[in-house]
């Protein structure tokens, strides 16, 4: 069983949003990096224009996504306007 969150992008985008998440990525992305150390996450990305359509991970577990989303300055700064996390059990082949 793996976990996916997903992010989404607020329906009625703010062109001042894109340019706070341009400029807390950097802090994203060293979360990011410093999280995956750990081999919680598997899969991490944005889907083709994750500013109307989000991005999306996929965590070895609950706890796993749950402590990255706590983490995350995308959530802790308020640029996401919401989260989800599902439960996904893929075949696999």
């Amino acid at each position: 069983m793996y976990y996916v969150t997903f992010y989404h992008p607020d329906p009625v985008p703010d062109p001042a949003n894109m340019a706070r998440l341009r400029e807390a990525y950097p802090r994203h992305r060293a979360n990011l990096d410093e999280f995956a150390k750990g081999g919680q996450v598997w899969m991490i990305g944005t889907f083709g224009d994750p500013a109307t359509q989000g991005s999306m991970a996929i965590f070895r577990s609950r706890a796993a996504a749950e402590t990255f989303m706590a983490s995350d300055p995308f959530v802790l700064e308020g640029l996401v306007h919401r989260t989800e996390i599902r439960e996904w059990e893929p075949l696999e082949f």
